[in-house]
């Protein structure tokens, strides 16, 4: 995504920024609510948000280099979003995907704070009310989770479906923004 908040166009592959490229990476891990995330970018965007208490730890290749400081911005607005000060955020942000996925995210980013939708919306949202499967697939794909906001949305039914992180964060995430019954948990979630 530009500054502007909008999708950026990029390459139509599935996006793996595990693939080895000579282009330089950067990533940092902070302690969150919802336990360690990892941060990753190419210096000037965001590029992942890795759930490193989730079910599949990330593993940064040797050619990525650790360093806190492309992640100010990101690190700030996090800490503000967990603290209950920010229910937005205005990162320079380039996910990797295929033009369907990256519609996908950018309807994700208009699902207000606080709010859920179920799948079957998400798709009439990119305009294919019948492509529910595939508008979870691609949701499942976010590479950047709470900021493109995949946990806002839920099954037709009411229940917290699939969400790569682990249900126990997905609901710690909506607790926080009040789109839950109940308080917000007072440590990290539980494993699912």
């Amino acid at each position: 995504m530009n500054s502007a908040g909008s999708l950026e166009p990029l390459n139509e592959t599935a996006g793996n920024d595990m693939a080895e490229t000579h282009e330089t990476r950067y990533w940092h891990e902070i302690d969150t609510p919802v336990g360690t995330v990892l941060l990753a970018g190419d210096g000037s965007h965001l590029t992942r948000i890795h759930f490193q208490s989730g079910p599949h730890p990330l593993r940064p290749p040797p050619h990525w280099e650790a360093t806190a400081r492309p992640f100010a911005a990101a690190i700030g607005q996090l800490e503000a979003y967990f603290a209950r000060r920010r229910r937005a955020f205005e990162l320079p942000l380039a996910p990797e995907g295929t033009e369907f996925q990256r519609r996908v995210w950018q309807a994700l980013r208009g699902i207000a704070y606080g709010q859920t939708i179920s799948y079957g919306e998400l798709a009439r949202r990119v305009g294919n009310a019948r492509a529910a499967r595939a508008v979870g697939l691609a949701n499942g794909a976010n590479p950047l989770p709470i900021i493109v906001p995949c946990h806002r949305v839920i099954g037709a039914d009411g229940t917290l479906t699939g969400f790569g992180g682990g249900l126990a964060i997905k609901r710690t995430l909506l607790a926080l923004e009040g789109a839950l019954a109940g308080e917000l948990p007072d440590g990290p979630p539980a494993a699912d």
